[in-house]
């Protein structure tokens, strides 16, 4: 049986023939599952390093709904697939190859040793004599190795110091851009006193509809809305800022996704609302996420009303039936928490408070049902997404590096990431981009 010319190298060239064809299954086999491990080690890779902040948006998709851990990054499968290709095609010689993998392998090795170095003294409190010697032990063993494939840099070894080498400077390029956007964006928050000296109008014309201000901030006003109301001098008649987080749960129950507060006096018609997906929920671009906002909208403006007609009370209503201790521990509507767990998130405020004080119909005041009114009439007039679009710049007087830094490599990743609009999913036919520069 004659063997394939592609695969004579040293290792099949000595299987004797009558074992070569099981052999080589055998060794395919085990390529592909080395080769299933490296992706889905890196898969969990880039998605830490994206929550954390260090590498641009991609997009993950959870392949399990028992194992969050279990998912799938098309960008990163692609660009795996175009490094192998590459490094075949490039080299054509297994050789330089093997010298690629194993200086790859000594450097995880080192780096993996290191850290357990930190470790044992950080973590674990161990005695300087047993790190001692467990450094010793492991750095001979690994320092012969390494000193082995230094002189194989220049045939092959540098191909993972390449890859490595650009991998980092893109990770500390993008979160060295995210940190400043952000800082920027907590810096320049627009204060509440600024927004009441404005008047119930804001000092603008309050055209219909309802504007749905996206942030990344779970607090305060964006200074996105300043921005927009100083160069257009009009805003909707109902303003709403929507911060979408995803929490690392599996699924957010209907009835614990949104919380809502008001910014400002009830004159302003503004509202904060976060909305929590887990990492299987979909956010969809339609108008369920709309229906179920106003829906909460409304349940929030009912028992907003309902705690303030309690307290202004000086007799006791159906609702404050019980002992008065009780009473005066009753949970402020404004201010829910919630406490997370491994499979959903859970309501502070007892689901028989929410119940008994949503269903005194008594107590819902003529103001309440004037403002339900005026909400429900503009939200038919329509819906406007409205997201920033930030571009970042280095000033002019900065370092030449630092222009280099963000004016192009961060410029460069913010372009081929995902955009915003993608991540909150808003519909492009009732979409407005607010550019907005931020120099640093």
């Amino acid at each position: 049986m004659k063997k394939p010319d592609h695969v004579h190298d040293v290792f099949y060239r000595s299987i004797p023939d009558i074992i070569y064809w099981p052999v080589f299954v055998v060794a395919t086999a085990a390529a592909v599952v080395a080769s299933q491990a490296t992706i889905s080690a890196t898969f969990s890779l880039i998605k830490q390093a994206v929550a954390l902040g260090c590498f641009p948006r991609v997009k993950v998709m959870h392949t399990s709904k028992k194992y969050s851990s279990h998912i799938y990054i098309p960008e990163i499968n692609w660009i795996l697939m175009i490094l192998c290709v590459a490094v075949t095609a490039g080299f054509k010689n297994q050789h330089q190859i093997g010298n690629a993998c194993g200086f790859a392998v000594v450097i995880v090795m080192l780096v993996t040793t290191l850290i357990m170095i930190l470790i044992m003294l950080l973590v674990w409190r161990c005695h300087w004599i047993l790190v001692l010697i467990f450094t010793v032990l492991s750095l001979l063993v690994e320092g012969t190795y390494f000193s082995a494939m230094i002189f194989k840099i220049h045939r092959g070894g540098w191909v993972p110091l390449v890859i490595a080498a650009a991998f980092f400077i893109s990770m500390s390029v993008w979160h060295y851009g995210t940190m400043k956007r952000h800082q920027f964006e907590l810096q320049s928050k627009v204060p509440i006193e600024w927004i009441l000296g404005l008047g119930p109008s804001l000092g603008l014309v309050r055209v219909p509809g309802v504007g749905l201000v996206y942030s990344e901030l779970a607090n305060g006003v964006p200074h996105i809305f300043a921005h927009f109301i100083t160069n257009l001098p009009a805003i909707h008649s109902v303003v709403i800022f929507v911060c979408v987080k995803y929490i690392p749960v599996y699924a957010v129950p209907e009835g614990e996704r949104f919380l809502v507060k008001r910014v400002g006096p009830k004159s302003f018609h503004m509202f904060h609302c976060v909305a929590r997906y887990g990492y299987k929920d979909l956010h969809k671009r339609d108008d369920e996420f709309e229906k179920n906002l106003f829906e909460n909208l409304f349940r929030f403006m009912r028992l907003e009303s309902l705690m303030d007609s309690c307290m202004a009370s000086e007799v006791y209503s159906p609702c404050d039936q019980g002992d008065s201790k009780d009473d005066a521990n009753l949970p402020d509507p404004h201010k829910v928490t919630t406490t997370f767990s491994p499979n959903s998130i859970v309501s502070v405020v007892s689901p028989e408070y929410t119940v008994r004080t949503m269903s005194s119909s008594q107590m819902i005041s003529q103001d309440e049902i004037d403002e339900l009114e005026f909400l429900t009439n503009i939200r038919a007039t329509g819906v406007v997404h409205i997201l920033g679009k930030t571009v970042m710049m280095a000033r002019r007087d900065s370092e030449f590096y630092k222009k280099i830094l963000i004016d192009y490599i961060f410029t460069f990743l913010r372009k081929i990431c995902r955009e915003n609009n993608a991540i909150f999913y808003c519909p492009r036919e009732c979409l407005l981009n607010v550019g907005q520069v931020i120099i640093v």
